[in-house]
């Protein structure tokens, strides 16, 4: 089984578990894992805790592509700053053709041949002459991908009622359905102020609540057959 580390990753701020491969790395290294962007900077911050080699973590676990060099660490920094260039000339377009969306985040492949336009739209938008302009602009290909308000959270971050991080942000890989019902069997006063996330939807915690409720009744009932 390959060998795991925790890695933080430089442009979302999350940890990844990745696999190692041959290069021998310790904590503070930085390297380039796989990602949809054809890669992604990391400093590696765990290279032996249990929760790094767990079974699952190695199922769900990217791969480190190679040790980063500094040619690496320059081009991170300047294609962040290439996407908030691009991120407010989106902007500025598509207030100037009046088009009803609203632009999330700009991100450009490591290989810098594409540049995604993640946005949140009430429907179908008519975005032709706008990829125009960000093509004639970048010079390159020009991807505009929507996405619904949980995966702006997602994808922006931020702090929930609790103070902490939001859920979908640091750990969750995915959205699981969370309907009003879960609410009302953990007898939660139904006030829509206090269950939704920043997301304006009902907040993703009100399915961990109910699967903790059923361990711990299931706990019990197992003690009280004993």
């Amino acid at each position: 089984m390959p060998e795991i580390i925790c890695v933080l990753s430089e442009l979302s701020g999350k940890v990844f578990r990745a696999k190692k491969g041959e290069e021998d790395l310790k904590r503070g290294d930085l390297c380039i894992i796989e990602s949809e962007l054809g890669g992604d900077l990391v400093v590696v911050i765990d290279t032996s805790s249990e929760v790094c080699s767990h079974l699952k973590s190695a199922r769900d676990a990217v791969k480190v592509i190679r040790k980063a060099t500094e040619e690496d660490e320059k081009k991170h920094k300047w294609l962040r700053k290439k996407e908030k260039k691009a991120f407010h000339f989106c902007l500025e377009r598509i207030n100037s053709r009046n088009l009803p969306m609203k632009l999330v985040m700009v991100r450009y492949f490591f290989d810098e041949k594409k540049g995604i336009f993640y946005y949140t739209a009430d429907g179908r938008i008519d975005f032709r002459e706008l990829v125009k302009d960000l093509a004639k602009e970048f010079k390159m290909r020009i991807e505009m991908r929507q996405v619904g308000v949980r995966d702006e959270a997602k994808m922006v971050g931020g702090l929930g009622v609790c103070g902490r991080q939001l859920c979908c942000f640091s750990f969750m890989k995915d959205f699981k359905p969370v309907t009003i019902q879960r609410a009302k069997k953990q007898k939660i006063v139904i006030n829509p102020t206090k269950i939704s996330g920043l997301c304006g939807r009902l907040m993703c915690c009100l399915a961990f609540e109910e699967e903790s409720r059923g361990r711990m009744y299931a706990e019990e009932k197992a003690e009280e057959d004993k």
